[in-house]
């Protein structure tokens, strides 16, 4: 491994994902675990995120479950990838934040996004319909203003003059709005390397210096598993492929079901299209393809930071990968196989 690898950080995004069988206050509860295994085990920060009306995926309000996170933790940076504005009014995320920092001082992150729900029912549910870019650029700016001034003699206590870091998630234009308004960028693989190395390099060559932000930060978003075997890492990633072909041909993202059940699907066309879509930018395999994936990846994309959001459906072998992966970039100088302590997959 080079040493270029061991000096990005390595964070997680946990979406409290629901596997078939379990009910969403367990999901919300091994987040919190979570998030202590990912302190003990050495990395940089933990994120949870925002979902609305979706059955597979237990996470609704980030600013709750960040609090629970960080209230299971001591040292280890907790934050919210993302909290979605269009979806609350300003002031109250500003507030949010600041009650957060206020209870967990330097250690809170404010990750910021654009999406709406997901569904026109859901949109409608929380009071809006899609949103333009020039609206998310007023929503952000009065976020970002109630931390210094505040706005027209409105104050968001406790959040005026304390530093919470500001993050912006890459979504549409979010590049070059992250630039723009001087902010860290994270940006996932979605769109394949190419495209997501192309807006990075918009974001470094547009960055422009502001309160929030002396020079760009890339913050890169993807699936990382490592098993024994390659074959055995990508049985792995298929339940959450499987969720995705699923969401986009019927609306709905489901809980997590085995990996032996999606190998007997009769994929329709379409089903088959996404499903092997999701997979294709995954990194999994043993730990040497893994590290080999990642040091190609941070040379492409000269990332400051590394944020993997991996689901599965075994909750043992997703943890183990997790704990690998730290002793594989050198966050853990010891290893041994992770046990859970009467916890079952």
């Amino acid at each position: 491994m080079t040493s270029a690898l061991r000096d990005v950080r390595l964070s997680i995004l946990d979406r409290s994902r629901v596997r078939r069988g379990q009910g969403h206050p367990e999901a919300l509860r091994e987040t919190v675990e979570f998030a202590r295994l990912a302190q003990e085990w050495g990395y940089h920060r933990f994120w949870v995120s925002e979902h609305h009306s979706v059955p597979g995926v237990a996470g609704s309000a980030p600013t709750v479950l960040a609090a629970a996170a960080a209230a299971a933790t001591s040292q280890i940076r907790i934050g919210t990838g993302g909290v979605m504005l269009p979806n609350h009014q300003p002031l109250v995320v500003a507030e949010q934040f600041g009650v957060l920092e206020s209870l967990f001082p330097g250690r809170i992150d404010m990750g910021l996004g654009r999406s709406v729900g997901f569904t026109d029912g859901v949109r409608r549910a929380l009071g809006h319909g899609k949103t333009d870019a020039e609206d998310f650029d007023a929503q952000l700016t009065e976020v970002l203003d109630y931390f210094t001034h505040g706005r027209l003699g409105v104050h968001a206590w406790p959040a005026e003059g304390l530093r919470v870091p500001a993050y912006l998630l890459a979504t549409g234009s979010g590049a070059e709005r992250a630039a723009r308004f001087g902010l860290p960028l994270v940006i996932a693989a979605v769109a394949g390397v190419d495209g997501m190395v192309e807006a990075i390099e918009r974001y470094r060559t547009a960055f422009r210096e502001t309160a929030w932000g002396s020079e760009p930060y890339v913050m890169v978003s993807g699936a990382v598993v490592i098993a024994d075997s390659t074959e055995e890492a990508r049985r792995l990633l298929l339940p959450e492929a499987w969720s995705n072909a699923y969401s986009r041909t019927r609306g709905e993202f489901p809980v997590l079901i085995p990996p032996s059940e999606i190998e007997q699907l009769d994929m329709t066309e379409r089903e088959r299209r996404i499903f092997d879509e999701a997979l294709r930018d995954h990194i999994h395999g043993t730990e040497d393809e893994v590290a080999d994936a990642l040091e190609h990846l941070v040379a492409r994309t000269g990332a400051d930071e590394i944020l993997v959001h991996t689901s599965t459906y075994d909750r043992t072998a997703r943890l183990e990968s997790h704990r690998r992966l730290a002793r594989l970039t050198g966050l853990t100088a010891g290893y041994a196989p992770w046990e859970p302590a009467g916890v079952s997959a």
